[in-house]
Parts: structure tokens; sequence; C-alpha cells
């Protein structure tokens, strides 16, 4: 007897390693998702004296979020971003990045998530984007108070920030939405 509840318990160490190395490697085609969308599928601003552009990353931080919750959100949108700053060459951006668009995703998810929705309340989904955009909008402009030591300046930057809010509400909430039937979640 004790034979087999040993042999049960190696199996099941081996079934959760199993597990843990599929969710790492999914958590990795998350984050993927995002630094492709955001380094491939952008428009750079002319207008904004900061460089600033508007991508898809959003789109697929929410979806994420919304549709795996605020662990994966967070994950993905923190890694994703970060290290599109890195290889952007807008290193001094990267710590910031990192912070906001994993609270952001955090938050995103979390909300989404509350109550047992599960991502499939479409209302609560809302309110996911619209508090993340918040926090998008107040983590980036002080971000650039701190960078360019200037009130003023950021607030040009809130329409391209808001664009993208916008955009990813647009296609990423359907997104999210089609994810979730699929029964891939």
């Amino acid at each position: 007897m004790e034979e087999k509840a040993a042999v049960n318990k190696g199996r099941d160490t081996v079934l959760s390693q199993s597990n843990k190395t599929k969710d790492l490697v999914f958590t990795g085609l998350l984050v993927a998702l995002v630094f492709i969308a955001t380094k491939f599928i952008n428009i750079r601003l002319p207008i904004q004296s900061n460089g600033g552009l508007i991508h898809l990353g959003n789109t697929m931080l929410f979806m994420i979020a919304i549709a795996f919750g605020s662990k994966k959100g967070a994950i993905a949108g923190a890694f994703g971003m970060g290290l599109f700053d890195v290889v952007a060459g807008w290193m001094a951006w990267a710590p910031f990045t990192f912070v906001i668009r994993g609270v952001m995703g955090y938050l995103m998810g979390t909300i989404s998530h509350a109550g047992g929705k599960k991502g499939n309340n479409t209302i609560w989904n809302l309110i996911a984007v619209v508090v993340g955009g918040i926090w998008m909008l107040v983590g980036y402009y002080i971000t650039e108070v701190i960078l360019y030591g200037n009130w003023i300046v950021p607030i040009g930057s809130i329409p391209g920030d808001i664009v993208q809010i916008v955009l990813g509400a647009i296609i990423g909430l359907p997104m999210a939405a089609t994810l979730k039937k699929s029964k891939i979640v």
C-alpha cells in the first residue's frame, strides 16, 4: 500500500512539474504577443516632442488580462512592454513601463475576474479597461514629469495615450470575448 502511494505521489509530482512547464511556456508566449504587437504594429507620433507612439500592445494586454486574469495580465504587460522599451532604445522608460504595465494588467485582470466573473461580463471588462487606462494615463504622466522635469510637456502625450486605450478596447475586448468562447481559456 505504501509503495502504491509513493508511485502516485511521484506521478503527481511529474504531472505538477509538467503543468508548471506548460504554464511557463504559455506565459512566455503571452509576453511575446504583447512585445510583438508593441514593436511591430505601431505608428510613431510626429506631433509628440517625446517620440511617443500608438501601438497594439494594449490590445494584447487587454485581451490577456481579461481572458487569463491578473497574474498573466501583469506578467505579459510588464515584461512584454518593458522589453520593448529596452530594445527600442528607451532604457530610461523601461523600469517605469514595467511597473505601469504590470500594475495595469493586474488591475484589469482583477476587476474583470472579480466576484467569479472570470472575464465573462462585458460591463466589468469595460470598467477594467477604464480603470487600467486611467492608471496608465496617470502613470505615464508622472513618468514624464520625472524624466523631463516639467509638468506641462507631459500633457502633450495624453491624447496619444487615450487613442491607445480606446483602440485597445475596440479591438481587445471582442478578442477577449472570442477567446473566452473558444474554450481555450
